[in-house]
């Protein structure tokens, strides 16, 4: 049977015809284009970047922004498409959630216009791809703590350090790097073929197989002064970063825990025990209805969410949020809708399995699930559990 998203509050009916439209093309796009080809690149560990240009002549990379070829769409829209594009593979909805949110943000937001002018028309086709480096071997929630420095040589800033977990990295023709350069946190963008500069891939992944992830690697690699971001300095840049993509996370997700939904729901009309279809037994039943009121629950923290956003009124504990509970949501109705599968929830003909395992790293990235309870309870209490 076709894929049928859960909507049981009817959520659609609240949306715009041009949301509806771009949310059904990206629906059709996932079913038809990327289903095929998924259960072999997970098996294979690669991401299928010959379909990236078809991304973009969709529009979807950047989708938010405004000029250079981007969209300029609202947030619901942008929900949506990484609503259905993770209910392809989280591989998928990453791939464009660092692109968009974590490489074309930061350049339309803090960059020059040489740097907007060069990189996001080439960013918004696919005809380039970006990479977020952040992340370090020993500096996870505490990003505060790189160690990743650049030194100003007068006519050139010369950058050491690494970083780890990157997603795009060994892909990417522009990394956005965020490096101390006297102390104080800055954002450079590092060019594929510099010297010194290198991206080994990460190897023997359970989770996000179907996604190119990265180590960064930069051994004095020589940087012309206009590769730094001007427009920021700080934390606040590369945490504005993460707040975009947590924001199409918080919507992904749900994309996967529907897929896992639908078709657990499916199996269980169609497979029979005991003469009778397995759906009907209560135990069956109690895990469906389970599984509706959280997705559910999920869809409307998104809806108001996307609405908080376009009025700019949205608060990065909102976003953490959002991104807490859909995360640990859509992971809990993976492992439920595997376990309803029986035997074939492990087998790769299905789809739960590899969602399952897939959200184990969502679950971890762009702030774990404790470091974004750390901040709820910051927000509640208005006292800091995380810093001295």
């Amino acid at each position: 049977m076709a894929y049928q998203a859960l909507d049981f509050y009817d959520f659609d009916s609240l949306l715009q015809e041009e949301e509806l439209a771009v949310r059904d093309e990206v629906r059709r796009w996932v079913s038809e284009r990327f289903m095929p080809k998924i259960e072999e690149c997970f098996l294979e560990q690669r991401f299928p970047l010959e379909l990236s240009r078809e991304l973009g002549e969709m529009n979807l990379f950047g989708a938010t922004l405004s000029g250079y070829g981007c969209a300029g769409l609202n947030n619901t829209v942008y929900g949506l498409i990484n609503r259905e594009l993770e209910r392809g593979d989280s591989g998928l909805r990453s791939f464009l959630s660092v692109q968009s949110g974590l490489v074309m943000y930061p350049i339309h937001s803090y960059g020059s216009e040489e740097q907007r002018e060069k990189w996001l028309p080439k960013l918004a086709t696919g005809e380039a791809i970006g990479c977020f480096g952040l992340t370090e071997p020993d500096h996870g929630s505490d990003p505060g703590g790189m160690v990743t420095h650049a030194v100003d040589k007068g006519d050139h800033y010369l950058l050491n350090g690494a970083k780890m977990w990157i997603t795009n990295g060994s892909i990417a023709d522009v990394a956005v790097v965020w490096a101390k350069l006297d102390g104080v946190i800055r954002g450079f963008l590092v060019e594929k073929g510099m010297q010194g500069f290198s991206a080994p891939l990460h190897r023997k992944k359970f989770s996000l197989a179907a996604s190119v992830t990265s180590e960064l690697v930069f051994d004095n690699v020589k940087l012309p002064k206009e590769n730094i971001l001007p427009g920021v300095e700080g934390l606040k840049g590369p945490l504005s970063c993460l707040n975009q993509a947590r924001y199409g996370i918080a919507w992904g997700v749900i994309g996967a825990a529907q897929a896992c939904y639908d078709e657990a729901l499916q199996y269980q009309l169609e497979r029979k025990q005991f003469n009778r279809p397995l759906a009907s037994f209560q135990l069956q039943q109690a895990k469906l209805a389970e599984m509706m009121t959280a997705i559910t629950a999920a869809q409307g923290i998104c809806m108001q969410l996307a609405r908080l956003k376009d009025e700019k009124r949205i608060t990065p504990p909102q976003i953490s949020l959002a991104k807490r509970n859909n995360v640990a949501m859509a992971l809990d109705v993976a492992r439920s809708a595997r376990t309803m599968l029986g035997a074939n929830g492990i087998s790769l003909e299905y789809q739960c399995g590899r969602h399952m395992l897939n959200l184990e790293s969502v679950y971890t990235y762009e702030g774990t699930h404790d470091i974004h309870t750390l901040v709820l309870g910051h927000a509640a209490s208005g006292l800091p559990a995380y810093s001295n």
